[in-house]
């Protein structure tokens, strides 16, 4: 609705429909968040933009709402291309940050791995929208579940080729979302996870297990996360499950 694609989530109108993303101020606060408490206490936090994307404007506001809300300061780093990441790195260093939130830009994610290393080269935690940033060596993340939205996706495709219009078909938002921790990238960063994060993990089901803080390396079973129609713009409520990569 916000880039005005869409008329509303309820009801998109023309030939749009499908999943909301992830550009939301409460999932992007939730990372500046979770990564906040694992670093030095007042130690700046970047996010790494991509420069012509025409989604970088917006993750930069919803991130700037969390950060005032969290009295974190936030210095934001953009890039052109993959060939400057190193430097973009070494300009957060110079900023004094300890860690970055890496924006959903699809630079990022085809270069997750490239990231990732130069963040552990350079001493930073790398906190990501999406766990394959995580399962590729960063820190940790928190969102909703990529395969999920794909598979949510076909869905859509199905009741199309089976007659309905697009326009008429709500939009959906996920209720669930996942917070991941690579412990290994943790060790190599010098951080210890605080209780307060595995804490914080209380808005799950019954189902959901938590770890205990005398057992870190305890590997968790992910919830599938579960989606309902979109009524507004945010993220919804939901359950958060946390998952530890040993």
């Amino acid at each position: 609705m916000g880039a005005g694609l869409v008329k509303s989530l309820v009801r998109p109108g023309g030939n749009i429909t499908g999943l909301v993303g992830v550009i939301d101020p409460e999932i992007l606060g939730k990372n500046l968040q979770f990564l906040e408490v694992m670093l030095s206490k007042g130690a700046p936090v970047s996010i790494l933009l991509e420069a012509t994307s025409p989604t970088s404007p917006r993750y930069l506001k919803a991130i700037d709402e969390a950060a005032r809300k969290l009295g974190v300061r936030l210095v934001p780093t953009v890039v052109r291309g993959v060939e400057e990441l190193e430097h973009a790195l070494v300009l957060m260093k110079q900023a004094r940050a300890r860690g970055f939130v890496v924006s959903g830009d699809p630079l990022f994610y085809a270069n997750r791995r490239r990231v990732n290393d130069l963040a552990v080269r350079d001493g930073l935690a790398a906190s990501w929208l999406y766990r394959e940033g995580v399962d590729t060596g960063g820190l940790m993340s928190y969102g909703a579940s990529l395969p999920d939205l794909a598979r949510r996706a076909a869905t859509y495709v199905d009741r199309i080729l089976k007659g309905s219009k697009p326009g008429d078909l709500a939009m959906e938002q996920p209720t669930t979302f996942e917070l991941v921790i690579n412990l290994k990238t943790a060790k190599a960063l010098g951080l210890t996870i605080p209780e307060s994060v595995l804490l914080s993990i209380q808005a799950g089901p019954s189902s959901t297990r938590m770890p205990s803080p005398t057992a870190p390396k305890t590997r968790l079973s992910r919830l599938r996360s579960r989606w309902t129609p979109a009524t507004h713009s945010g993220a919804g409520g939901g359950c958060t499950t946390l998952t530890s990569l040993p």
